[in-house]
């Protein structure tokens, strides 16, 4: 499954790049195949990340204040809301990318079976 930003979700394609919060000119998704964290491209990315979220941070308090304003502009109303789809969009691209890092639970036990997490007796469900 693809979102509107070109971000393959639940895809293992894409496993083991990190999503960069910028794009390429040609306004795909641009990855970072990389085993450490903390060089440079890693350190770059992660800054933008932290300013993106910043910006959606500022954003709330501005978009609650106009929604609560009755004389709002029809004009501001239309800026606030493009600057808050690029918002989300922005949150949207940072929350897949650290996802993606995120580290993957086993999917099957040691039995081989698919593992839904610790079995109880049934005495413990009352």
């Amino acid at each position: 499954m693809r979102d509107d930003l070109g971000i393959s979700l639940g895809e293992d394609r894409n496993a083991g790049l990190r999503l960069l919060p910028w794009t390429r000119p040609d306004g795909n998704p641009c990855y970072l195949r990389t085993d450490d964290n903390k060089g440079h491209l890693s350190r770059l990315a992660d800054e933008a990340e932290q300013m993106l979220l910043d910006m959606a941070e500022t954003m709330l308090p501005l978009a609650e204040r106009a929604l609560a304003d009755p004389e709002v502009h029809r004009d501001d109303l239309i800026s606030l809301g493009t600057q808050l789809t690029q918002c989300l969009h922005d949150t949207l691209r940072v929350a897949v990318s650290r996802g993606g890092r995120l580290a993957r639970p086993a999917t099957t036990s040691a039995r081989g079976a698919e593992d839904d997490g610790p079995e109880l007796p049934a005495e413990a469900c009352g």
